[in-house]
């Protein structure tokens, strides 16, 4: 976790330093400009820092300020550097052309002001529309045929949330619109594949009523997600718990005879010595034979050797990059980051984009979304 954060923060004061020298070079300041910018960026640069603090000691107001201050800056600077990047690539083509080609090409350079209020009015302006976008819940729909269902079953519906961040940002309104979309789905089973809760959760169970209030015939099955042991593991499987879900870890269930569900832990329980290891094959050797096995597991890790033994796994974890282009990054860590996966030996993997938002408020080419999977007879 420490390197974690000193990882993260090293790159995003990196992000912060080059949006002060693009600053600098558009608008020359006085020193004391200087300072003012130098103080405001730094304090935008703690701001998650801050926003924990405030919730540790109780300032829930001043919570909800810093988050929606902090984290919707996160995302303006973050796509002010990835255009930045473009721009710079610009300059560099046209350079080279002026340098190789012979060609008098200076009329072509972007001046430092440009460098500096295109980048920012493009980051601003997607920024506003996808706060939007992360309030549109889409329904993506998974049939699965198997043979496995018992023969008076015409249809099993699982609705999936994923990476719900119920937190300082994530609740009233937003979580309401979810639960909508989830009672609409009209589950007979509701899971969740980790992160229902962001990190400090002292002032969150005023959302419970939300979660309550969803009701699945045959249950609401959860796992853990890394959020869960960064929170404080016993607060997080309380809330969980209390919003009316069977937490698995390392364990599975036989649901009315119909399907096997099985969970794991999150690996970051690992670190912090939580984790409830049990090898996959093991724990679904250990469920009724001949049903169908569903794997509740946070990240989209494939256990080789529980493969034909299982046969669905969902996932969440990616949101696959939730800010374009960070999915490349995510891809490039988890390659099977969105969407539905055949696997081998008859297995499948289905990984969300995740319901909720972690950090900055908003979602650019990754929509939100609760996951409908109809388990019919083959």
């Amino acid at each position: 976790m420490i390197l974690f954060l000193l990882s993260f923060f090293l790159l995003y004061g990196g992000i912060h330093l080059f949006f002060y020298v693009r600053l600098q070079a558009a608008f020359p300041m006085t020193p004391w400009v200087h300072a003012a910018v130098a103080v405001s960026l730094l304090f935008l640069l703690i701001c998650p820092i801050l926003v924990r603090l405030s919730e540790r000691e109780g300032y829930e107001g001043a919570a909800c300020f810093l988050s929606y201050l902090g984290y919707s800056w996160m995302g303006v600077v973050f796509l002010f550097f990835v255009v930045s990047l473009c721009l710079d690539f610009y300059r560099f083509a046209v350079w080279m052309n002026s340098e190789l080609g012979g060609f008098e090409l200076n009329h072509l350079y972007p001046s430092a002001l440009i460098l500096f209020l295109v980048p920012l009015a493009i980051a601003v302006g997607i920024n506003i529309y996808d706060y939007f976008e992360a309030l549109n819940i889409r329904t993506e729909h998974l049939v699965v045929k198997t043979a496995k269902l018992p023969k008076n079953i015409a249809r099993l519906r699982i609705v999936k949330i994923s990476d719900v961040h119920v937190g300082m940002i994530v609740r009233g309104g937003r979580l309401e619109r979810m639960m909508a979309a989830v009672k609409k789905a009209d589950p007979d089973i509701l899971v969740s594949t980790g992160d229902l809760v962001d990190g400090q959760i002292d002032n969150i169970y005023g959302s419970l009523p939300l979660l309550e209030g969803i009701r699945a015939r045959y249950g609401k099955y959860a796992v853990t997600g890394n959020h869960e042991f960064y929170a404080g593991l016993d607060q997080a499987l309380a809330f969980t718990r209390r919003a009316g879900f069977t937490v698995l870890r390392g364990e599975g269930v036989n649901v009315a005879g119909m399907i096997n569900i099985a969970g794991v832990d999150d690996p970051a329980g690992t670190r912090m010595g939580l984790h409830r290891g049990i090898p996959e094959t093991k724990l679904l050797a250990g469920l009724p034979g001949g049903t169908y096995n569903l794997l509740l597991k946070h990240q989209p890790i494939i256990a080789t050797e529980a493969l034909g033994a299982l046969d669905l796994q969902l996932s969440g974890h990616t949101h696959q990059g939730q800010i374009f282009p960070f999915s490349m990054v995510t891809g490039f860590v988890f390659p099977l980051q969105g969407g539905s996966f055949q696997l081998p030996e008859g297995s499948r993997l289905y990984v969300s984009r995740g319901t909720g938002t972690w950090g900055p408020p908003v979602r650019f080419l990754s929509p939100p979304e609760i996951t409908v999977i109809d388990l019919v007879p083959e």
